[in-house]
Parts: structure tokens; sequence; C-alpha cells
């Protein structure tokens, strides 16, 4: 299966979001939460609604409008979403209603809008669009089921352009839990030297990526060629096999593979089986980064696409994305391997046309 990508929008810890060079602004955080930089809402959604909007609402609202405008596209034919907290701001609201009003007398506001499905609901009601509408929830591969679903669609001729994308937002009850949970660092640490910080945790975010997704090529950024997930208790599980297969079955050796995009974020136990890959499996290809710039939440690959489709898109490798400063050819085909708390894998395969 595959589809071509039409435009891709992100809102994201860095300058992505619009007419914006492509991740050559960095910005640098120090500490563990990486806050993402928001537009000027009121260009995309109505003032009205947007005093009524949580904040990943506006956040996913205003990437898929935009999104849709790069696509030069009014309505598509399907709207898909993936998000594995759905609206915590919401969520967080209406609980701490519950306990202050003894469950008595409670708004619904907070409840209604708490739903998983309201990103994908509220573009819907934008855009007066009674097409296809879906919202997947399935952890460290939320957005990857909801890419997989567009695919399906596209494939079996059952749409044409479809609007796919990730969100995922943090609040401090979130961010206070996993941290005692263990998923992020203690100590503050600048974002640009993550990798270089061999501890335990990472740092974390949230953020929101989009695409139009088509069954015809043409002015487009990129080839989705394919995709692939799966799940392992074993948390040092070696993807070797794994990834080696799923090549094979598009046809293709490590050989033909001019780039990779892993998901390392600067945990130690999250990252040793990507060192083990550079020296095994990868030895022979360029690997790159990029959660020391989106931080890392459930849907980040959406990021990682995001970067992948720009990449072969514009035909530039930026610095950043190395751990060292050399300079590399413009790749033709790009991997996107991605382990979410080493249990959630996933792989993507995008292609120049």
């Amino acid at each position: 299966m595959k589809a071509y990508i039409r435009s891709a929008s992100a809102i994201s810890a860095q300058h992505t979001f619009g007419d914006q060079p492509f991740l050559t602004n960095i910005v640098e955080y120090t500490g563990n939460w990486l806050k993402p930089i928001e537009p000027d809402y009121k260009a995309y959604i109505d003032p009205k609604l947007i005093r009524r909007m949580s904040h990943v609402i506006k956040m996913g609202l205003a990437t898929a409008l935009d999104c849709l405008q790069q696509a030069k596209l009014d309505q598509p034919d399907a709207i898909i979403t993936g998000t594995a907290m759905g609206i915590m701001e919401d969520t967080v609201s209406f609980l701490t209603r519950i306990v202050e009003m003894q469950e008595e007398m409670l708004s619904p506001t907070a409840f209604i809008q708490s739903t998983h499905n309201t990103v994908a609901a509220q573009i819907a009601l934008s855009l007066k669009c009674h097409n296809y509408n879906n919202t997947f929830v399935h952890k460290g591969v939320s957005f990857e089921n909801a890419v997989l679903d567009a695919l399906m669609l596209i494939n079996e001729g059952e749409a044409r352009d479809v609007l796919v994308g990730g969100i995922d937002e943090m609040v401090d009850v979130s961010y206070k839990v996993l941290t005692r949970l263990g998923l992020y660092k203690r100590k503050e640490i600048s974002n640009l030297y993550l990798f270089k910080e061999k501890s335990k945790g990472t740092i974390g975010s949230e953020g929101a990526s989009f695409f139009v997704l088509s069954d015809k090529p043409g002015d487009v950024l990129a080839e989705l060629t394919a995709l692939k997930t799966f799940f392992d208790q074993d948390t040092t599980l070696d993807p070797a096999p794994a990834i080696t297969k799923f090549l094979a079955e598009n046809g293709l050796t490590i050989d033909d593979i001019d780039l990779v995009i892993t998901g390392k974020n600067g945990d130690i136990n999250n990252d040793a089986p990507y060192d083990k890959l550079k020296v095994g499996l990868f030895q022979n290809t360029e690997c790159v980064n990029y959660k020391h710039l989106s931080g890392e939440y459930p849907t980040s690959s959406g990021f990682a696409l995001w970067v992948a489709a720009n990449i072969i898109g514009k035909q530039i490798v930026p610095t950043v994305l190395l751990e060292d400063q050399r300079k590399i050819p413009a790749p033709k085909k790009v991997l996107i391997y991605n382990r979410y708390q080493n249990r959630y894998h996933s792989l993507m395969l995008v292609s120049a046309c």
C-alpha cells in the first residue's frame, strides 16, 4: 500500500508551522519539557470559537487547516486522527470539577470536549465535512494506525484525498506523573545536548502533525511507500530481523536506503537498541535523529514523517538532525524507525516520486 504526500504541516517546539525555513532557526531549551511554538490562531479559527477551545484542539485544527490550504483542497474524502492521551486539559478539568462539586451540578462542557475524537470532530465541523471521520487511540502507534487506515481507504478506492494527523498534549498533571514513573529526566538539560547526556529518562513535549495523502502523484512532497507496526513486551528486542523483513516485503535491502530517521530520545535504555543497529544493520547507512527537536510524546512519529517528507521534497538534510556536523547527500529513500517505550515499534518508508 502506498500514497502520495501532497502537503505536510506541523506545530512543534521548533519553527515548523507556516512559511518557515526548514529546520535552520533552531530553538534551544533548558529543562525537561519543550513547549510548542504556536501561531496566531485567529488567522485560521474564528476568534469567537477560540475562546471555547482547549490548547490541543487549537493546535490540531490550525495544523489541519494549514495542511489543506497547502494542498489547495477544500474538502478531504476522510479525516483521520491518532492520539494516545486525547484532550488532557479538559479531562483534568472535568475530573477536578467532579471532586470539587462532589459529583453534583457538573457542567458537561469539559466532558464533551475531553473525548479523544474532539479534534477530528472540530475539523469536520469547521469544514462542514460529512465524510468518513475516525480517531485511533493506540498508545505509541496511534498516529501510525491512523495513517494505515488512510492507506487502506486510498488503496481500496474508497477515498482519493485523506487528511490524516497525530496530536498529543501534555499538562502539569501528566508531566508530574510521567516524571515520577521515570519517563522524563530529573535533571534539567539542553535539548541540543540530549544525546550527550547518558542517563535515564528523556524530555517531554507535545505537538500536532497533519498530512494530505493522495492516490495520485503530481505536485507532491514525497511518496509514503509502506508502513508497518508491531508490539513486543521484550524491551531489549533486537529489531534488525523485523526491519530486514519489512524492507524485503517491499523489494528492498538496507543498501537501498539512503537515510534512516531514528527515534532516539536520550534515554539510555531506549537508545541502546538504536546504538546496536548503528554498528550492525545500519553501519553503512546514514542515521539522523529528531526527538531533541520535538521532544518525546506518543505521536511524535508524526513529526518524523514531516521531517522525512520535507527532506525528500526539498532535497536537504538539515545538519541539526545529525549527531555530528558533516554534510550528507540528498536522499531518495528514507526509513523511519521509532520505538515508543521500547514496546511500540513502527516502520515507515518514504521515497522520492
